[in-house]
């Protein structure tokens, strides 16, 4: 998977992108190329939709290189494409929700050309966008195969895959398949009881709800600190993104990095996110609360305020 991410592949130790994989713009209505108030670079190309149906074509023009590369690797014929994946909330591009029209117009260019649609939720999946138990569920599309990870076992190393019969049945091909640790019985009854306590405790609705007032208070934070260009996110996945200038957008990690910092020596623990490393990522734990929200808001508030931090 390290030849399917940017993430990694262009990054330190990476090879590039791979002849086989194809990269598509990243559906950011924000900094990217269609923006969601048209001052983006392409937005002139393509004045009468919005900006998902926009990033949305590019999925497309994706596939039909990959389905017109004859040749490829010796065949005799085109290979195709195979699978889109696509983070259903983009966390390692800096917390970006998808816009509206992407993912319905993607998965269906990606149906047409047969190939199957995964949605990753390691990150954001199990309630914790709130409004619903899979980020993907706000776009009314459903995945052919589903990547589960991390929140699943609560800290216990644990991991899933869930496809449908048809997909999963196609592996009966009489190989012998084996794995170490699946289906482990330790593993499957943590994640059970991480499951039970998710719904007992109700915490998706407390996702939902603590997570609608903290980013109601980062957004005031915006009226008092030009630094701050974007907060954006679902429930308790949020960003806050920091420009140089509101009115250029440039990124600034500077301003990022220090808050960070000055936060860790409150005690308080963030990091930073994005291509640019200039979005402070949130993701508590999902019994986060009102009074964790509200001192998280304050302390930003104060090392913003500080002259050496933030405008």
């Amino acid at each position: 998977v390290v030849n399917l991410s940017p993430y990694k592949f262009d990054g330190p130790g990476g090879k590039g992108v791979r002849p086989w994989v194809r990269v598509v713009p990243m559906p950011d209505p924000y900094r990217g190329l269609y923006r969601t108030d048209g001052s983006g670079p392409g937005d002139d190309e393509h004045p009468a939709d919005g900006p998902g149906a926009r990033y949305a074509a590019h999925v497309d023009e994706a596939l039909r290189s990959l389905n017109g590369n004859d040749g490829m690797y010796g065949s005799a014929k085109p290979l195709g494409a195979a699978a889109f994946f696509c983070e259903s909330l983009l966390s390692c591009g800096g917390q970006i929700p998808i816009p509206p029209g992407y993912l319905t117009g993607a998965v269906r260019s990606v149906r047409e050309a047969g190939a199957v649609y995964v949605a990753d939720e390691v990150q954001v999946g199990f309630g914790r966008v709130g409004n619903a138990f899979w980020a993907f569920e706000e776009h009314g599309v459903v995945p052919d195969i589903l990547t589960l990870g991390k929140p699943i076992g609560n800290g216990h190393p644990l991991a899933a895959v869930i496809t449908t019969p048809e997909i999963a049945s196609s592996f009966a091909n009489g190989m012998e398949y084996f794995n170490t640790f699946g289906g482990n019985p330790v593993s499957c009854a943590i994640g059970l009881e991480v499951l039970r306590i998710i719904e007992d405790e109700h915490l998706q609705e407390n996702a939902l709800r603590v997570g609608a007032h903290l980013e109601a208070g980062l957004r005031d934070l915006m009226t008092r600190h030009t630094s701050i260009g974007d907060v954006r996110g679902r429930g308790l996945f949020l960003g806050i993104e920091f420009v140089a200038d509101r009115d250029t957008r440039d990124p600034d990690a500077a301003t990022a990095e220090r808050a960070v910092e000055r936060m860790r020596e409150r005690g308080v623990l963030l990091s930073t996110d994005g291509p640019d490393h200039n979005v402070i990522k949130i993701k508590p734990p999902m019994v986060f609360s009102m009074a964790e929200a509200d001192l998280l808001v304050d302390g930003l508030d104060d090392v913003l305020t500080e002259s050496w931090v933030g405008r």
